[in-house]
């Protein structure tokens, strides 16, 4: 195969978009759906509905673990004109969430655009193809668009990641989208020059607590959005559930064919809890990590413990495995991370039953530094 071939997506894109992921599920879906749908959806509520929480009777699996009412007030958000603001911890799946919303709502969850302090209004809007614009002067033809044009002009949704990392006067451009449903370009003249919203355009924004007062949102834009809170996982089981497919599915793409061991995942999980909250099984007070613990988190540090496992001695991972994959995760913010991680093996770990605590403790050395 030459590098210019094309190879089955499926197995040569890492992470295919939600709508390719389930497209199966998505078709069965739209077969079934007999619901009144919003003007230029492409799923009634209903159905979108069951495409994120799951329906056993069409086959169609449970892809975000949280509050179904959640998924309710989103949808019905996105039916209203007012855009969708999903904030939270980092790591609660605000993103997927985000994603799995678009590809119901629309089919398309591609329409992103990836908020930074570099983010400009270019790669929200629109830009230009300079060579064709000198060529021939502002033109539809020499007009590039970008996801949210793209949005407006076909009727998606558009999704906008990590938004209070950009600039407030970057922020600001979504102020006459959202609220006229209308886009100007003022390079261009009569009709062309107004881009307006068609039936299922909206907008779902994301962005962490830990970015507040970076560059928070003006008034004026936060009330054309309504704000909705995804929180960590609450119950223990629950996310240990969540860790143990999510790890498997990700070792199994990457060639590893040993199951991840349900005794280490526990301690896995257990641990990352208990850094995240600052306080033990048992109700004890200890040292909370500054850095990020969430189930994102404990997913990676999951995978990356059953290929080390797998990779250097042909075994799933073990409890040393895990301390030698943690410190990388846990002591990304402040040097004082790793030392509170120290005291918590030295400390946290000795009265735990269970040969995986053990082992944790006993493998306490290998932190660096």
């Amino acid at each position: 195969m030459t590098v210019l071939e094309v190879t089955d997506p499926a197995e040569s894109v890492q992470r295919p978009p939600a709508e390719v992921r389930f497209a199966g599920e998505l078709q069965r879906l739209r077969a079934a759906d007999t619901a009144a749908r919003p003007p230029g959806w492409a799923l009634s509520v209903q159905a979108a509905r069951r495409f994120v929480i799951g329906d056993p009777k069409l086959d169609v699996s449970r892809k975000f673990v949280g509050d179904p009412s959640l998924i309710d007030r989103a949808l019905i958000t996105l039916a209203t004109s007012r855009g969708l603001m999903l904030v939270g911890e980092p790591g609660t799946a605000k993103s997927l969430l985000s994603e799995l919303l678009a590809a119901a709502v629309s089919g398309d969850s591609t329409l992103t655009i990836q908020g930074g302090a570099a983010t400009t209004e270019d790669a929200i809007r629109y830009s230009w193809n300079y060579a064709l614009l000198v060529a021939e002067g502002p033109s539809q033809r020499s007009l590039v668009a970008a996801p949210l044009l793209r949005g407006m002009a076909e009727g998606r949704t558009v999704r906008f990641e990590e938004i209070t990392r950009c600039p407030l006067e970057v922020q600001d451009c979504l102020l006459s989208p959202l609220s006229d449903r209308v886009l100007a370009i003022p390079e261009l003249t009569g009709p062309e020059s107004m881009v307006f919203a068609r039936d299922g355009f909206n907008v779902i924004a994301t962005a962490n607590t830990r970015d507040r007062g970076v560059n928070d949102m003006s008034a004026a834009l936060k009330r054309r959005f309504n704000f909705e809170t995804v929180f960590p996982i609450a119950d223990f089981g629950t996310e240990l559930t969540l860790v143990a497919e999510e790890a498997a599915k990700l070792l199994r793409r990457s060639g590893v064919t040993a199951e991840p061991r349900r005794d280490v995942l526990e301690v896995l999980v257990t641990t990352f809890r208990e850094l995240r909250t600052g306080e033990t099984a048992r109700g004890d007070s200890m040292d909370r990590l500054s850095a990020v613990m969430s189930t994102a988190e404990a997913v990676s540090v999951a995978h990356a413990v059953g290929l080390r496992g797998w990779f250097l001695r042909g075994e799933p991972g073990n409890a040393e495995d895990f301390v030698a994959c943690l410190a990388g995760t846990a002591a990304k913010d402040s040097p004082e991370d790793l030392a509170k991680l120290r005291r918590y093996l030295a400390q946290q770990v000795t009265w735990r039953d269970g040969g995986q605590w053990k082992a944790l403790h006993n493998a306490r050395h290998l932190l660096p530094g």
